[in-house]
């Protein structure tokens, strides 16, 4: 058997399993859902979110497997993925090394601890550094094209 008989086949049965469940959760009717959820039992609806949680499992994992053996195959690609995330962990250390925490009420009563205001602002900040980078190299582009 080949990868796409293999495929073929997988897809489809993940395919009439959801269609499976869907008919359980038409036939079940939108009341009697409510109400069971309403008492804590999310049974008909549970399934076809494992079914969802179990496809986008694959997905990510046949993703990473089939760029690490792309990016294995050819030094050159390895390389400037290295450096790009390289790069990537040092605005992130740079964001980190500006962000500040403390103790934050929050509007449901908790309290986000200190630690978890630095890494809120460390995001943040990240993504700032990154929009600001990309604006730029956007507006760099765009300039070195208009004087050509």
């Amino acid at each position: 058997m080949n990868i796409q008989k293999i495929t073929t086949i997988v897809c489809a049965s993940l395919g009439l399993l959801g269609v499976l469940f869907l008919g359980m959760i038409i036939g079940k009717g939108d009341d009697a859902i409510e109400m069971s959820a309403m008492q804590g039992d999310y049974g008909s609806v549970s399934y076809i979110i494992m079914l969802a949680q179990l496809i986008l499992g694959i997905a990510v994992l046949i993703t990473l497997v089939f760029s690490a053996k792309n990016l294995a195959s050819d030094k050159q690609k390895l390389k400037r993925s290295l450096m790009g995330i390289g790069a990537f962990v040092v605005v992130i250390l740079i964001a980190f090394l500006f962000s500040s925490g403390e103790e934050t009420p929050m509007k449901d009563g908790e309290l986000l601890s200190a630690s978890g205001s630095r890494w809120v602002g460390t995001g943040l900040r990240t993504f700032y550094i990154l929009a600001i980078v990309a604006v730029g190299v956007m507006l760099y582009s765009g300039v070195k094209r208009f004087l050509k």
